[in-house]
């Protein structure tokens, strides 16, 4: 019953994906754009030079902005994610703690049993 749960999670999450498929590479394309206008106006020393890249910078957050439904889409994509990783059911194996006290309770268990 849960893989039937998942597997419908999952259907809707990957429709949900492929119909913001194009705000998400609109969001990407403009978060690209930013970023370089933020490494250029970094490393110019003109004042004129400064006030261009920020208007790029500006009409590059504008357009990451528009693209509201990007977001949804990246929401849905860590959805597929997660129902991926949680398919099998498999749990991680616990590490062994430096605790000398839960070390000292295991070996006590089993000095018990033997």
């Amino acid at each position: 019953m849960k893989k039937i749960g998942l597997l419908i999670a999952g259907v809707i999450a990957a429709l949900i994906l492929l119909g913001s498929i194009g705000p998400l590479i609109g969001m990407i394309i403009s978060l690209a754009v930013g970023y370089f206008a933020f490494k250029e106006f970094v490393k110019t020393d003109s004042k004129f030079a400064k006030v261009v890249w920020v208007i790029i910078g500006l009409i590059a957050v504008t357009i990451t902005a528009s693209n509201f439904p990007a977001i949804i889409a990246v929401a849905a994509a860590y959805v597929l994610y997660l129902i991926y990783k949680n398919w099998n059911g498999k749990k991680e194996v616990a590490v062994e703690s430096d605790d000398p006290f839960t070390n000292f309770e295991k070996q006590w268990a089993e000095i018990k049993k033997g």
